[in-house]
């Protein structure tokens, strides 16, 4: 009744004469005010942020947690977003020179030389530790000082003794960087049904501990690192890498190795500041006060599309228990988008995720003390791994594009491929194999890569789609029930990012024969050029397992008798069948 009352007054008020001019523009003046007070007001993710003490920032993804690193990052987000698609110049990090470097203008200035030199220390330490414990000469140029974030990395025991096999690390070092381990492990979509898994994602390692026990090793091995100095200008001659860093130091390197991360400006150069095609978005917070805290979340959906802003988005969630005390807890909430106009800014969705974390799990947020909140973008490519552009230069690490579509940091990844790059690296360095054309050998086409673009664009809300607000979990809940009923070697492999094509066929047919009615969405949600184009990578998966099942074994036989330049390709090209069919993974 009072709804009809108010409408009725509202018709009675439209039919009085129009304001006079003079009331008008009082009107028009309160209304500014009261926009620039709201405007004015700080916003709960500024008063939240403002109110815990933050320490010097470190290198690497999540490094950063200030309110003005979270506006820093936002602004860079939104540049992405209103960038046209035509390509763009960006700074010339790099540029070719004919010649050697003794005809250059270097004769006569002080250069330090060395076999390699990584840009990039968080995660590059890894890479030129596993290089320097090989002989060689290896340097490390960091923009601050090399150190981890205190915000943990989730990894498996069995990803991170990876590290073990190639040589970086012996196991009791291990034990001192764990900082905590839990299990059992969720997934879960919208109270479809949940799946609990053991022994997946199920550490959280101290970076701080990782990387220090990293960087004595490396220091130790040799190695030198250029803490607080970034690179001005990489000059690419016929004999050698010639970087000149802003504090005026000069280095000559036979290999430079980008490990500057998702921004890296040699990447952005090669890129032309292209749009990324797809990116994912992660705030969170670490938090104390979580007095059920045993297990961990690898990913759960509580809702299903949102709207925010001018766009919608699906949320998910990972949470798990923090090292730093019993009663805390991580919480990270990530979506995936398409990077345009009206996208989700990182403010917005940490003013979202102050509203639903609580009833995610359970507590009040009067409750909780803040301990950092945490925020990310991570862009992603689909012609990624990205192969070398120029000669003396390869990517590594996020640089490269290697990490999964779906996933938010590399380090797993890292772990993965680190033996396989650095005996790579090592042999292109003795063979001086050091043109782009063999350097792209290091970070081939894989198929099981592209093959999960699918994954992240059926993960990717849509305006104005043609599909419910609930199809999002609908589609993962029939997937993960699916490999659930075709056992650990379908799902383990999955969840740890790697794509086989026997695991991705049973779990695609099981889906359709069990749910042939959800077919036609997953048409409209990814549409038909990218289901096309998904199927072709797919075709490849299958390919390139029988060639590491049946062709390996017979070229790997012969080797021996190849010369040099032949046996680093065909090593190449028998890693790249492997790891781009998943094949390197072991339950």
């Amino acid at each position: 009744m009072m709804m009809v009352q108010l409408g009725q007054c509202n018709g009675i008020l439209g039919q009085y004469p129009k304001l006079s001019p003079l009331v008008r523009r009082r009107k028009e003046r309160i209304q500014r005010s009261m926009s620039l007070q709201a405007q004015a007001l700080p916003s709960r993710t500024q008063r939240i942020m403002e109110s815990i003490a933050v320490e010097g920032e470190v290198g690497g993804a999540g490094g950063a947690y200030s309110y003005n690193a979270l506006k820093r990052l936002d602004h860079i987000w939104s540049s992405i977003c209103s960038t046209v698609t035509v390509s763009q110049e960006p700074q010339q990090v790099v540029s070719s020179i004919p010649g050697v470097t003794s005809h250059s203008d270097l004769t006569g200035k002080e250069v330090d030389k060395f076999d390699v030199v990584v840009c990039g220390g968080t995660l590059g330490i890894f890479i030129a530790t596993a290089l320097s414990a090989k002989g060689l000469q290896v340097g490390i140029v960091e923009r601050n000082i090399l150190k981890g974030r205190e915000q943990e990395w989730n990894i498996s025991r069995k990803e991170l003794l990876e590290l073990v096999d190639v040589g970086i690390l012996e196991e009791n070092d291990i034990e001192q960087t764990i900082a905590m381990n839990f299990n059992p492990n969720r997934c879960g979509f919208e109270d479809k049904g949940e799946i609990w898994v053991k022994d997946i994602l199920n550490l959280g390692v101290s970076p701080v501990k990782l990387v220090e026990i990293m960087k004595k090793r490396f220091i130790s091995l040799g190695g030198v690192i250029f803490e607080g100095c970034s690179v001005s200008s990489i000059s690419i001659y016929e004999d050698a890498s010639v970087l000149k860093l802003s504090e005026g130091n000069i280095l000559s390197s036979r290999l430079v190795i980008d490990a500057m991360g998702n921004f890296s400006p040699v990447v952005k150069q090669i890129r032309r500041g292209r749009k990324p095609d797809g990116v994912c978005l992660v705030v969170g917070s670490c938090a104390r006060g979580f007095k059920d805290n045993s297990t961990s979340d690898i990913i759960y959906s509580s809702s299903s599309v949102k709207k925010v802003g001018d766009s919608e988005a699906q949320y998910f969630w990972e949470a798990f228990p923090a090292g730093s005390g019993p009663l805390d807890r991580t919480t990270y909430m990530f979506t995936y988008v398409s990077p345009q106009p009206g996208s989700p800014k990182l403010e917005e969705l940490l003013e979202d995720f102050w509203d639903l974390m609580p009833e995610y799990q359970g507590v009040s947020l009067d409750n909780l003390e803040i301990l950092r909140v945490i925020y990310g973008i991570f862009p992603t490519y689909r012609d990624s791994p990205l192969p070398a552009a120029f000669d003396r230069i390869l990517q590594f690490g996020d640089a490269s594009g290697i990490q999964s579509p779906v996933s938010f940091g590399g380090f797993g990844s890292l772990t993965r491929h680190l033996g396989r790059l650095s005996a790579g690296v090592y042999e292109a360095i003795n063979g001086d194999f050091l043109d782009a054309s063999s350097l792209s050998l290091l970070n081939p086409y894989m198929p099981n890569l592209s093959a999960s673009w699918l994954f992240q664009r059926a993960m990717s809300a849509k305006k104005n789609s043609n599909v419910p607000p609930e199809f999002i979990n609908e589609l993962l809940h029939v997937n993960f029930q699916s490999m659930q009923k075709l056992g650990d070697p379908v799902l383990r492999p999955f969840l740890q990012d790697v794509i086989q094509f026997g695991a991705l066929s049973k779990t695609l047919g099981l889906v359709m024969l069990t749910k042939p009615q959800i077919i036609p969405s997953i048409f409209k949600q990814v549409g038909i050029p990218v289901l096309l184009d998904w199927s072709s990578h797919f075709f490849m998966l299958g390919y390139y397992t029988f060639l590491s099942t049946y062709a390996d074994p017979v070229i790997r036989s012969l080797l021996t008798a190849f010369p040099s330049k032949m046996k680093y390709e065909w090593k190449r090209y028998l890693e790249a069948w492997k790891y781009g069919s998943g094949l390197d993974y072991k339950l």
